[in-house]
């Protein structure tokens, strides 16, 4: 049984499948997808969707399409029982079903941790919970639709200074070209911290990046709290805006049933090095706490080592039905990367550092590779062609009257 719709089940559905095809054929072996969630969402293209360059659909993604040997139960779990091997769940319209389960595969992900800003649930937006991204996108083109009231309808306040943070700020200043404020708050005296640590060069691009577009970066200072007309910051100060962004941190889904034990202090699943949790029970992905081979050191929590993991969790499953005992994970990552409009982004591969056009490049290809749809990947290359073509001009995604561009650069 696989919890969550998200990279782990995706890969770790795709492995087994690929090990165990002719069970599945056969019905010998049954997987059972169990998500409150309908669909995939794609996260590598946000940027893009939030700045109008692709439609939010093409990050969209039946569970059924791409587990097509599964039993996909659109529910949330409510319990999970250990001992007994079994998986508690309650419908969309109420009825609580339980099942049982010979390997369990946590992949519930992460979500921010809205608690801890007062007013984020309620007013804000977030990116990881299902609907979110759909939510912030409506909000922000209602804006540029709306006329100014010089009240923060056409403000953007994006806080967090990782990657997320630095990319939707960018993304939403390239969107709202001279028609939308976008400030960047970060608690920390610089963005991009992790990037900036081993590779200062790229970090400075990104700066540059924002600065071209537009960004305000407020350093040295935090979201404190979320009102319908702005945000409060941690110095004190006010910021008037309808929008609010949080990308703040993020916490494991906590799943009842799953003892403390099993925990660390960040309520992340300790894993082994062969990704078991517990006898039958694996986890990879934001929910688990992985540790790096080489460095020892937990494996940051993004899109690639969760696909790496899920695939590592469902080999395994797939070994230890074969009588074999598991491997260890020993995969040691590839890099990250950023955009901030078409042809303009900074990443580093294996320890290479690329900017502008080859950058961008290859960040598409490696999204391209993962997306679960082939129809979807065709049409984002068909969408980002036909921008490349016309010079990086695209509409405003709103009945505006008005365009916004990007163009293709170095």
């Amino acid at each position: 049984m696989l919890l969550g719709g998200g990279y782990v089940t995706l890969h770790a559905y795709a492995a087994l499948a690929r090990r165990m095809r002719g069970d599945l054929r056969r019905g010998r072996l049954e997987v059972v997808v169990v998500s409150a969630d309908a669909a995939h969402s794609f996260h590598g293209f946000t940027g893009e969707v939030a700045s109008g360059q692709l439609p939010f659909e093409r990050t969209r993604t039946p569970l059924t399409e791409v587990c097509p040997r599964a039993w996909v139960v659109h529910a949330r779990v409510t319990g999970v029982d250990t001992t007994g091997r079994t998986v508690t769940y309650r419908l969309p319209g109420g009825a609580e079903r339980t099942l049982s389960y010979t390997h369990l595969v946590l992949g519930t992900g992460g979500a921010e941790p809205t608690a801890q800003v007062p007013g984020l649930a309620e007013h804000g937006c977030t990116l990881r919970g299902t609907g979110d991204i759909k939510a912030l996108v409506q909000r922000v083109r209602a804006a540029l639709a709306a006329p100014d009231d010089g009240l923060g309808s056409r403000s953007v306040v994006v806080a967090g200074g990782g990657m997320a943070g630095v990319e939707l700020a960018a993304a939403l200043a390239d969107l709202g070209r001279d028609r939308l404020s976008v400030t960047l708050v970060h608690r920390g005296p610089t963005l991009l911290p992790a990037l900036r640590a081993e590779h200062p060069r790229l970090a400075e691009r990104a700066d540059a990046e924002l600065e071209r577009l537009g960004v305000r970066v407020r350093l040295g200072t935090g979201l404190a709290g979320v009102t319908p007309g702005g945000a409060r910051l941690s110095d004190g100060s006010w910021l008037a805006a309808r929008t609010v962004l949080g990308t703040v941190g993020q916490r494991p889904v906590q799943i009842p049933g799953l003892c403390r034990g099993l925990r660390d202090e960040r309520g992340r699943l300790v894993t082994a090095p062969d990704l078991s949790v517990a006898p039958g029970v694996w986890a990879a992905g934001d929910a688990a706490r992985v540790l790096h081979a080489a460095t020892g050191h937990p494996v940051p929590a993004n899109a690639l080592w969760a696909i790496k993991g899920g695939a590592h969790v469902g080999a395994n499953i797939a070994r230890v039905l074969d009588d074999r005992p598991p491997r260890p994970f020993r995969y040691r990552g590839l890099g990250q990367v950023a955009s901030f409009g078409l042809g303009r982004s900074v990443g580093e591969i294996y320890g290479v550092e690329l900017t502008g056009v080859p950058a961008w490049l290859v960040r598409l290809a490696f999204f391209l590779r993962f997306m679960p749809s082939r129809r979807n990947a065709a049409a984002v290359v068909s969408d980002l062609t036909r921008l490349v073509v016309q010079g990086g001009a695209r509409p405003v995604p709103v009945d505006s009257g008005v365009r916004a561009s990007s163009r293709l650069a170095a």
